[in-house]
């Protein structure tokens, strides 16, 4: 073996490595945080996460990814550590999917349709038909699923390049007897162990087993020990996936790396004990990537099977190895962990932005409420919810711009800006119910009073800005296109009752129904209360933008939309404007 079959070979595993990457990028945004949303939902009964766990594995070809994902929730406080168990246990079997898969490189050429499913026939087929996608339809899902194609193809070419490189290896009597040294339980293992964790994947891992089955010098003797190293070295993701996460995250990681070193224990006891006393058939059968696959398959349905009764007793067990400290960090939904995630990163990211949008919300409340009734304790609660949001949106903010430097699809990079902008519209309303509950502090401590006239004027425009407030928050909870739809009149209603209400203001202060010093804050009030009213409006006509339907003008171009609305150019709009008028601004006329 020369140095050009070394670095062919290191090619290989690049190209075999890169097409898992982008075949799992491309599932994972097929399922668009699906997966994410089962994990949360279906964890309930321990059968069901270890079901759970499996498909999930299968679809992104990955346990590592799957547990990593786990102890994401789990530290984010989603998932308690007892429902992470089954997905853990289920995740090492759905892995194995991709060395089934890989197995059809043990096809017979004698039959035309089963050679082509061959990896030296099936992998440039896929390729070409993924790129085919991959180029002539610029977004949706045809895109994604030639992502997906492209990745499955250069699996295939990965593995065969593996195969044909690694050939001149095994001709050499050399290495034919390093590999028989394998068949040492403890040398296997610890080999298997180190390539996986040195390469970051179990799937990978046994792929190479299985390109080097082709040279005919991989026996079960030589294979059982490796795989089960291969399921040890993967934990090393999950337990640096762990590292400053909270205590309940690191059990996690630790029942992953429990669950496969007592697996391996208990297959390494029976097994060779078994075939010290009486020896097994199959010991030095030889084995090719079919066998090597359903050995890799068996090995991790037989250690679920095992150690599933006993999953009270290995949570138990992580407990007693990372005791309560006392003492916890505060668990945050904004999880690095997600990143390398992204449907699940940003389901995550608008999560804490609707949270941030409600403390926003409920601080507009208590400051509306200081105005008719000052409380002290109320205006503390609030001043300490505007630290949670302004904390808050300085996390969203790095989160959302490190998630922006990932790979992202057309849909999620579009996600990213509107959140970005709707958590800068949070903060704003935040701030204005600072400076309204300024306000009502200043007309607390001067003893200022507003006439009967003002006060039902506030509460009039109050009110029309707190329904747009949670017309506002539906349309961000339930992706409501009509909830946000309403924002735009209401807020179109708003501006006039004001500019009405301020010029009627002003002729008091002209008459002296009203002193400067309370028509100094009426005016204040009012010029807040606007513009929390526009920041509804920047935030409602982002869900508008996000979930609209693809040939609407706001897809294209929000200003547009936005002036083509207030031209009177949709009667719906025209609609809820009349119903919304007759509701809030002809009552304050009234009043006068």
């Amino acid at each position: 073996m020369n140095i050009q079959d070394v670095i062919t070979l290191l090619g290989a595993l690049a190209t075999f490595l890169f097409g898992m990457s982008t075949m799992t990028s491309g599932l994972e945004k097929l399922t668009s945080g699906k997966l994410a949303s089962m994990l949360e939902r279906l964890t309930d009964n321990i059968l069901k996460g270890v079901l759970l766990g499996a498909v999930v594995a299968g679809m992104v070809h990955s346990s590592a990814a799957t547990t990593v994902m786990c102890i994401g929730f789990v530290n984010a406080g989603i998932l308690k550590l007892r429902q992470a168990v089954g997905v853990i246990m289920g995740a090492n079997i759905g892995t194995t999917i991709t060395a089934q898969i890989l197995r059809l490189g043990g096809l017979s050429d004698e039959n035309l349709l089963l050679s082509l499913l061959k990896p030296e026939m099936l992998g440039p087929i896929l390729a070409f038909l993924g790129i085919l996608f991959f180029s002539f339809f610029n977004k949706g899902t045809k895109k994604t699923v030639g992502q997906i194609l492209i990745g499955l193809g250069l699996l295939f070419i990965g593995i065969k390049s593996m195969e044909n490189a690694l050939a001149p290896l095994t001709e050499l009597e050399a290495f034919q007897q390093l590999f028989l040294r394998f068949s040492n339980p403890v040398l296997g293992i610890a080999v298997g162990a180190a390539i996986t964790a040195l390469i970051q994947s179990s799937t990978a891992s046994v792929a190479i087993l299985q390109a080097l089955s082709a040279s005919g010098v991989v026996t079960f003797a030589t294979a059982m020990p490796i795989i089960m190293g291969q399921n040890i070295g993967t934990c090393v993701t999950a337990i640096l996936s762990s590292i400053g996460a909270t205590k309940n995250a690191k059990r996690t990681a630790a029942v992953h790396l429990y669950f496969n070193v007592i697996g391996t224990l208990v297959f390494l006891v029976v097994l060779y004990g078994v075939n010290s006393i009486y020896p097994l058939p199959f010991w030095d059968a030889t084995m090719d990537y079919g066998s090597i696959a359903n050995l890799h398959s068996l090995f991790n349905i037989v250690c679920t099977l095992l150690l599933l009764p006993f999953n009270r007793q290995l949570v138990r067990l992580v407990e007693l190895t990372i005791p309560d400290s006392g003492s916890d960090s505060v668990t945050t939904v904004l999880d690095p962990r997600f990143l390398s995630t992204p449907s699940v990163a940003l389901e995550r990211a608008r999560t804490m932005a609707i949270k941030m949008g409600e403390l926003a919300r409920d601080n507009y409340r208590l400051a509306v409420g200081l105005l008719s009734h000052y409380d002290e304790r109320q205006l503390e609660k609030l001043n300490e919810q505007e630290n949670m949001i302004d904390h808050m949106e300085g996390a969203l903010d790095q989160y959302l711009v490190q998630l922006s430097r990932h790979s992202l699809d057309e849909k999620d990079s579009d996600l990213v800006s509107d959140l970005l902008h709707a958590l800068s519209d949070f903060e704003r309303i935040g701030d204005y119910a600072v400076n309204l509950s300024e306000s009502a502090t200043i007309v607390q401590e001067k003893g200022l009073t507003f006439s009967p006239v003002a006060e039902k004027e506030l509460e009039t425009v109050c009110s029309a800005i707190g329904e747009a407030l949670d017309l506002t928050m539906t349309a961000y909870r339930f992706h409501d296109v009509h909830a946000a739809f309403q924002v735009e009149p209401l807020e179109e209603v708003v501006d006039l009752l004001t500019a009405s209400l301020r010029d009627r203001h002003v002729e008091r202060l002209k008459t002296g129904a009203c002193t400067v010093e309370v028509g100094t804050q009426f005016l204040e009030l009012l010029i807040n209360l606007e513009r929390i009213s526009d920041h509804c409006s920047n935030a409602a006509v982002r869900i508008l933008h996000q979930y609209a339907q693809r040939d609407t003008l706001v897809r294209e171009d929000i200003h547009s939309y936005l002036h083509s609305l207030h031209q009177g150019n949709s009667s719906e709009f025209n609609t809820l404007f009349q119903l919304d008028r007759e509701k809030y601004a002809l009552p304050a006329s009234n009043s006068l």
